[in-house]
């Protein structure tokens, strides 16, 4: 079909691009399919003189435009695909473009809200900050007849096309690699890329940032080392954000932070409390603290900005979390085993004293260490080892989790290098398991299954009599046998060999356009 051949020309186009960037010399021959070696053979004579220094998959994906580089970006949290060290790579991809004009700007905003920009702000400024989805303004309005300082974030003008297109191939690409890859499907390909587009679909409506912003400033209203900015919803639409403008410093801002004589250890502690706290307490967390992100406030309290990318976590997911902590903490090895098993992620027929033994392996050499002696991505490579070894399906939620974890106990580290995550963390998992697990949780925790029962109770006689019609149908299906039709039998027939006939073209596109490299190279 011709959207095939559109995935497929376009992806070609891709290849040309990693190409040129020498991602393929970056690749591990033992990795590669003898069949594909050729292909990557010839990719690698067209590489660009320079293409050996510097970081290649993250020229390459900005290259390709926004949906590559959010792909990148996505994939930085996901080591268990891409490996520790791309991972790692991934980490140092900016999420800057080159900003559109403020003529542009102001038009967005100005349809946008249904209201001309003189009546909105003040004063709107050329932009601060650019991103592949948004860029933000610095604006004033006037309200009570006194000035305030906001932030105004704006939608890249049609982006939303090119991120449907290139999720597109995204998808075309996944399908096909679960199709014939059992790794592929172990690693669950489509889902990532389905969590990827809901991910950047949810980014791209700035009404659910805002929306996110209000749910944490709820949670976080009695946080003493914690806010967030303020929404000003009447300034807030589908295309437009604006919130308070935070005139805190920076966590990246080092000298600026030294000048201020601030405690930079006790920082250190607000930041890796105040995430496992949001985690744990609420079941909702950003995902993406990083320094850029983070500010302290004049009254001492960390400010979060860029909420465009949530995790959030099921009472289920929770109490893994505290448990696994706290099993961490206490070198309670068979404890953090069991818990996975319960939760279901290790599969049943594995022994839990194997996988005890293994997740000792990660926690002896960590304990009793501080974060400078810790190499956490060492760490990682061990648990994404054990994941595999033991058969565990891949949990994007904890994935992503696991990664925010890490970017935020470097943020720390930068702050105080001797301080140890273990004991930082002691106090917050156990006044969440004393809350949730203690004798107080299983209380409430008995009432609300109380109360699920009787839901169940009183479905039972629906459920009964479509239990009944489904065993009807069995009995007609296993008396009769299940039959398709003369024009069922086509249509599938049909299917299957337009699937074998674009997937021969698609190939023999690939190669031409190799070949047709290759001839003009020499």
């Amino acid at each position: 079909m011709i959207s095939a051949l559109s995935h497929i020309t376009r992806l070609a186009r891709a290849g040309i691009v990693f190409a040129r960037e020498g991602v393929f010399g970056a690749v591990d021959p033992a990795l590669i399919p003898p069949p594909a070696l050729l292909a990557v053979k010839i990719a690698r004579l067209i590489e660009r003189k320079n293409a050996q220094t510097g970081p290649k998959l993250s020229r390459a994906l900005t290259r390709l435009g926004p949906a590559y580089l959010k792909l990148g970006q996505f994939l930085a949290t996901r080591p268990d695909v891409v490996g520790v060290a791309m991972a790692r790579d991934l980490e140092n991809l900016q999420d800057r473009l080159p900003p559109f004009s403020n003529t542009e700007a102001e038009h967005v905003v100005a349809a946008s809200l249904e209201r001309p920009m003189a009546q909105l702000y003040a004063s709107f400024s050329p932009p601060v900050a650019a991103a592949s989805i948004a860029q933000v303004h610095r604006a004033e309005i006037v309200k009570d007849g006194v000035r305030k300082t906001v932030a105004v974030k704006v939608l890249r003008p049609n982006v939303s096309a090119q991120f449907r297109r290139d999720l597109g191939d995204f998808f075309f690409v996944a399908r096909n690699a679960e199709q014939y890859s059992a790794e592929a499907r172990r690693l669950r390909l489509i889902e990532i890329i389905t969590v990827m587009s809901r991910s950047v679909a949810m980014e791209m409506d700035l009404r659910l940032e805002a929306a996110a912003l209000s749910e944490m400033a709820e949670n976080t209203k009695n946080d003493p080392d914690f806010r967030v900015p303020e929404v000003d919803w009447d300034r807030t639409s589908h295309n437009v954000l604006t919130m308070e403008w935070i005139d805190g410093i920076a966590l990246n801002d080092h000298k600026r932070l030294a000048e201020s004589h601030v405690d930079l250890p006790d920082l250190g502690r607000k930041v890796i409390q105040s995430f496992l706290r949001h985690a744990l307490r609420d079941g909702f967390f950003h995902a993406d603290m990083h320094p850029g992100n983070l500010f302290l406030g004049n009254d001492g309290r960390l400010v979060a900005v860029d909420f465009g990318i949530m995790g959030r976590l099921g009472l289920k997911e929770r109490r893994f979390l505290a448990e696994i902590l706290l099993g961490f903490i206490t070198r309670n090895y068979r404890r953090v085993a069991e818990v996975h098993f319960e939760a279901g992620y290790v599969p049943a027929h594995h022994s839990v004293e194997n996988f005890a033994q293994a997740i000792r392996a990660i926690g002896e050499p960590i304990h009793n260490r501080t974060a400078e002696e810790i190499s956490m991505a060492r760490l990682l490579t061990l648990l994404l080892e054990i994941t595999g070894l033991f058969d565990m399906q891949t949990r994007p939620e904890l994935i992503l989790l696991q990664k925010t974890m890490v970017v935020v106990e470097g943020v720390a580290r930068t702050f105080d290098p001797k301080l140890d995550i273990w004991k930082v963390a002691d106090p917050v998992v156990r006044e969440w398991i004393e809350r949730n697990l203690g004798p107080l949780g299983k209380i409430q925790g008995a009432l609300a299954g109380a109360g699920e029962l009787g839901k169940a109770a009183s479905g039972l006689p629906a459920l009964a009599t479509r239990a009944m019609t489904v065993l009807e149908q069995l009995e007609t299906m296993t008396r009769n046998g299940v039959r398709l039709d003369d024009e069922t039998i086509a249509a599938i027939g049909r299917i299957r060999a337009k699937q074998t006939r674009w997937r021969t073209i698609g190939i023999w596109v690939i190669a031409l356009t190799f070949i047709g490299i290759l001839l003009t190279v020499r």
